[in-house]
């Protein structure tokens, strides 16, 4: 299998979990953005240019649901997939919490970098006093659900360079 083949499928699975489940499950009225996290969670499995790929991929697939410009999502999560990537390629993953922890950063960036390009194509609305608050929601639910996430992109990745995330 290639990863034309088994990415697809998972996009499609999480956008319908992004779409139908993750709005029911609510912390402090805010939702986890999967989508963002499938992008994220291929920039630290399969690096930066598989996870800005990724992230463009997903980014649309959000844009579709959402009232923003089509492409915002598409621009943001592409550069954080690819941020991402870059990141992880300089740093040591001996230890299992270090992605977690880089997936928590990474949301919470994605969603400042979402508001912020929004703002300045004309989305003043999503600069808000709630702003913080939902980058630490998202970045915490992004965090606890990371090992899936990351496990499910070295999968459909190709990714043989599986750092991190070995739970000991």
């Amino acid at each position: 299998m290639t990863m034309a083949t088994r990415l697809p499928p998972v996009l499609l699975v999480a956008v319908l979990l992004h779409t139908a489940l993750a709005p029911q499950l609510r912390v402090f009225g805010v939702a986890a953005d999967l989508m963002l996290l499938i992008a994220v969670a291929a920039g630290v499995a399969a690096g930066a240019d598989r996870g800005a790929i990724v992230g463009f991929g997903a980014g649309l697939l959000a844009d579709c649901f959402l009232q923003t410009p089509f492409g915002l999502s598409a621009l943001a999560y592409c550069l954080v997939g690819w941020g991402v990537g870059s990141f992880q390629s300089t740093i040591l993953h001996a230890a299992w919490w270090i992605p977690v922890v880089t997936v928590a950063a990474a949301s919470a960036a994605g969603v400042a970098l979402y508001a912020g390009i929004g703002a300045v194509v004309g989305q003043g609305h999503l600069v808000s006093g709630r702003l913080v608050g939902i980058i630490a929601v998202v970045a915490v639910l992004n965090a606890v659900l990371s090992p899936v996430a990351v496990r499910v992109m070295r999968w459909a990745t190709l990714s043989r360079s599986a750092p991190g995330l070995v739970l000991r």
